[in-house]
């Protein structure tokens, strides 16, 4: 008996050592739809496939950032569910995106830097977490912000990560009225404002990515329609260069804080919608304030407009009595 035990026990070691590889492959994907609040790994499967339409490389920086945060986090122990369902993940996939984009994904250094983040950044959420818990908020994209910020800080004085030229002492401000937004840059910005949230500024990556949160959510991809159109117009009102409109640049904050607040972290309904909205304006107008902050350092925004809207909001939100209706 015990030796058809232990013969049963060697044919399923093969199985079951495919089936935890399989699970953690799941937990990697679902990791990258978080960035977008989605649990779906059919999502962050369409999410690889937009960042490999962007350039193969940013696809496999991606998966690298978003396996070494969740196997991070396996390791120190943290919740299983938090791994299971991706939030372990997707700070750490925007640190490894961040840094292909930022410091060139063809360096040695930058490969190094992107693990090193990715797991850094798995101990900062942690950190976050346990501080923002005081006032019941979530992390949001908090973790990566701070690991992003202090990297491209630290980047242009470190010849050996630097492969960039010399940064911008500071940028430039406008230069009178910017041109007609055109029907092209408008469609073009709605699509570019989603590809953005990953750094990519091609429509066509964008559509990609829309249709991954569609594939999860009829909801969140209304609002991200919503956020993305909210940030464009308030962008153009307030008179942001046309290029930056097009790009996607000026508005991919508003798209997150829209999600954010209606169907996320508030429940789905007209009046959130209308908070949301107004919301997405904010994050949309304060993101150059956040720009002539960081000029100095080439001007990166990264989300810190959705961070900080997006958790005044929230924790104004129970002051609300109609928002909790």
């Amino acid at each position: 008996m015990l030796d058809q035990i232990a013969a049963l026990r060697n044919r399923s070691a093969p199985w079951a050592a495919r089936h935890r590889w399989t699970r953690h492959a799941v937990h990697v994907l679902r990791g990258q739809a978080q960035v977008d609040f989605l649990p779906s790994a059919v999502t962050g499967a369409i999410f690889t496939v937009a960042l490999c339409a962007a350039g193969w490389a940013y696809g496999l920086y991606g998966l690298l950032g978003t396996a070494t945060g969740t196997a991070t986090a396996h390791l120190l122990g943290v919740d299983r569910d938090r791994i299971a369902a991706g939030l372990e993940g997707f700070n750490a996939c925007l640190v490894a995106v961040g840094s292909a984009v930022f410091l060139g994904p063809g360096h040695v250094s930058t490969l190094l830097i992107a693990v090193a983040g990715s797991a850094v950044v798995t101990v900062v959420t942690t950190a976050a977490g346990r501080a923002l818990s005081t006032w019941q908020l979530p992390t949001l994209t908090l973790p990566f912000c701070l690991v992003a910020s202090a990297l491209t800080l630290a980047a242009p004085g470190l010849a050996r990560v630097w492969h960039q030229g010399t940064p911008p002492a500071a940028l430039p401000g406008t230069s009178g009225p910017p041109p007609a937004l055109s029907f092209t840059d408008l469609w073009h910005a709605l699509f570019a404002n989603i590809a953005q949230i990953f750094f990519m500024p091609q429509w066509y990556v964008g559509a990609l990515f829309l249709a991954g949160i569609f594939a999860a959510s009829r909801t969140a991809g209304t609002m991200a329609c919503l956020g993305s159109l909210t940030g464009t117009a308030t962008a153009w009102a307030l008179g942001a260069p046309t290029a930056q409109i097009a790009s996607g640049a000026a508005g991919y904050n508003a798209v997150l804080v829209a999600m954010a607040l209606c169907g996320v972290f508030l429940p789905t309904g007209r009046r959130t919608a209308a908070y949301a909205t107004a919301g997405a304006a904010t994050a949309t107008a304060l993101t150059p304030a956040i720009t002539a902050l960081t000029a100095p350092s080439g001007g990166h925004v990264f989300t810190w407009p959705f961070v900080l809207t997006t958790l005044v909001f929230l924790g104004a939100g129970p002051g609300f009595s109609r928002l909790r209706q």
